[in-house]
């Protein structure tokens, strides 16, 4: 019997490398095919059948124009409808895709010829996709014979059957009728402990026995057994090799489908969606594979020509001129900038090194330095108001804010000039040789005049702060409102002292209010008119119409919403929102660009009749829009079902 079933082996595995060798001999390989519902591409006939199309649509001048597949009759000279040969089968090496919405479906076939196909084969297919400059393997493609499965399944329950001869219970390694002899005969107390199920521990063992329980255990279990166990689960991933010869793949495979027999062509249909980039006009798409009988390769699938797919994007019509807004600018320009600073109580000299002060103080002099240095602007004056806390009497308040008011302007004074001379000795001078600067109103800057003004109590900005302070009750804010009705400011203060939150007013709130607040007063360099009107970029249109390019469609959707123009609508026909992008290219100019679009949109909509009528115009002003119309699936499909591009 053995002899007999080695004879059977040697056939089988002499049929294989005979047919493997056949393979190689006529370099057989599966092929990439496109699928016939869709797209652009080249045809050959194959099971033909009749076609007429005929459509009346209007020309450029209005005049009714019949459209159909037609042929010149040499006799009389007219056009004539023709019957036209359809091609069934797809053949090309290309085809137009359209993106929507920022992706691209790229449908193909993979085409396995029975050659291929053997129940003792597993096919595996690699297809790649060549994108700019990078490769992307896609998923893979498996057709597995039915013998194949087979042997992949044994050696599945071979692996299985060796995990199931690894031992978990570690007491089927002692030998346990051994064991409860030498108990019963040498330790007979304990035996008579076998039916009792109180615990003895091993220390208790040990004292009363002279052995440990697990000394005992040890001596009685099965060594061999225990050694031969661990060797098993050392060996595991080993025997998963041995036993599994190929593996079942399952990660980063798009099919695993089992071939019952030999006979035909495999067909599978893939489709690989992929997102749109800047600069992507097209995709290659290349298969590579091999036969493998379980672990061996016995055969290398030559690598298919490639499909290309071009992409049209609808980003390319883009109008990329720049927008400009209408502004009125001012010659007098007003900044305004608040500061927190602490002055002692009844004091109005600066401080630096009360509280934030030192902080407060650098950024105002940020600011002047910049208002200086700044080529646009000349700094005219500064205006600066002081305010004081509600404490004290409303006339001496308001004779300190003054005084206060005065003292910033000083110290920020002082810090100017001494400013305006570091500046001019870093850059230095020329100077004549009588000793006088060669450059004289290179120094001569404006003297900038500072005005002070006084607000005794700023009562408001507290009122805003009571207002929206979290830690004051709801009735101590009440009480508040209740104080606030006084007139006399003196009066009114001298009444909130007796109120259980004036302590956090005086505290937290009143510092607060001793503000010093900066408007600066500037003029535009160089302008002599108040006003004038100019016009400066739109950014965010000039955004909106990046967005497109960038194919962040629904960003310039948001952009460009408001403005209702040529490329609003392009942000809404890449969005698919075509009854939108219909009512704004309707209220356009009829250009040749809004014209293709037209035709686009009324393609989509199902409206043939004046999707050709609009192509043609755009054709007509526009000759270059006769070959754009084959890269857009839903034009193309309108040129080759009634002929718009024939050469008459």
């Amino acid at each position: 019997m053995l002899p007999a079933f080695v004879a059977a082996l040697s056939v089988c595995a002499c049929g294989t490398s005979r047919k493997a060798g056949q393979l190689q001999e006529q370099q057989i390989a599966a092929s990439l095919a496109l699928p016939q519902h869709q797209g652009t591409s080249f045809r050959e006939i194959d099971m033909p059948r009749l076609e007429q199309d005929t459509l009346v649509v209007h020309d450029f001048e209005g005049h009714e124009v019949m459209v159909m597949n037609a042929v010149r009759d040499e006799s009389s000279g007219e056009m004539v409808a023709s019957e036209t040969l359809r091609a069934a089968r797809v053949t090309a090496r290309f085809r137009n895709v359209a993106e929507r919405h920022g992706r691209v479906d790229l449908e193909f076939q993979v085409i396995v010829p029975a050659a291929l196909q053997d129940s003792r084969w597993q096919v595996r297919f690699h297809p790649r996709m060549e994108i700019l400059e990078e490769t992307v393997d896609l998923d893979d493609i498996l057709i597995t014979g039915k013998d194949y499965r087979k042997a992949q399944l044994r050696g599945y329950q071979q692996y299985e059957r060796f995990l199931r001869s690894i031992i978990t219970d570690s007491t089927r390694f002692i030998d346990r009728h051994q064991l409860e002899v030498f108990i019963k005969r040498n330790i007979p107390a304990l035996y008579a402990y076998r039916q009792d199920t109180s615990l003895v521990s091993d220390q208790q063992f040990a004292s009363v026995y002279g052995v440990t329980e697990q000394q005992a255990i040890d001596y009685y279990t099965y060594g061999l057994l225990v050694r031969r166990n661990e060797r098993k689960i050392r060996d595991k991933d080993k025997m998963f090799r041995k036993y599994v010869k190929a593996p079942l793949q399952k990660d980063h495979l798009r099919l695993d489908t089992l071939m019952v027999n030999d006979a035909g062509e495999f067909v599978y249909n893939y489709v690989q969606t992929i997102a749109t980039r800047p600069r992507l006009r097209k995709v290659d798409i290349r298969l590579s594979g091999e036969v493998c009988e379980q672990d061996k390769v016995v055969y290398g699938v030559p690598e298919s020509d490639p499909l290309t797919f071009y992409i049209s994007s609808l980003s390319a019509f883009v109008d990329g001129r720049e927008r400009y807004l209408d502004q009125i600018v001012s010659r007098r320009v007003d900044l305004q900038s608040e500061a927190k600073l602490l002055f002692e109580v009844g004091d109005d000299t600066v401080r630096e090194e009360l509280g934030d002060n030192l902080r407060e103080i650098i950024r105002i002099r940020s600011t002047l330095a910049s208002l200086l240095e700044d080529a646009e602007f000349d700094l005219d004056s500064i205006v600066v108001t002081a305010h004081a806390s509600p404490e004290g009497s409303w006339r001496a308040n308001g004779e300190l804010s003054q005084r206060r008011g005065r003292s910033v302007g000083r110290y920020f004074a002082a810090y100017m000039k001494q400013y305006a001379d570091s500046a001019d000795r870093a850059v230095g001078y020329r100077m004549n040789l009588d000793g006088t600067l060669a450059d004289p109103e290179f120094r001569s800057r404006p003297e900038i005049h500072f005005s002070s003004y006084a607000v005794p109590e700023n009562w408001d900005l507290l009122d805003r702060l009571v207002a929206e302070d979290r830690l004051l009750a709801e009735t101590q804010k009440m009480a508040y409102q209740e104080r606030r009705k006084i007139d006399d400011p003196d009066r009114r203060e001298l009444a909130m002292r007796a109120d259980d939150y004036y302590p956090y007013l005086s505290k937290e709130l009143y510092p607060r209010l001793r503000s010093v607040v900066f408007d600066f007063r500037l003029h535009r360099r160089n302008m002599l008119q108040d006003t004038i009107h100019t016009t400066v970029l739109d950014t965010a249109y000039m955004a909106g119409v990046q967005a497109i390019r960038d194919r962040d469609y629904k960003k310039a959707l948001t952009l460009l919403r408001p403005y209702e123009d040529f490329n609003t609508a392009i942000a809404y026909c890449c969005l698919d929102y075509n009854a939108s992008a219909l009512s704004v290219l309707e209220k356009l100019d009829r250009s040749a660009e809004v014209n293709y679009m037209l035709a686009l949109v009324y393609a989509r909509q199902g409206d043939e009749r004046s999707a050709v009528e609009c192509y043609l115009l755009a054709c007509a002003q526009n000759g270059s829009f006769v070959h754009r119309g084959n890269l857009d699936p839903e034009i193309s499909a309108l040129i080759r079902k009634y002929d718009l591009n024939r050469e008459s």
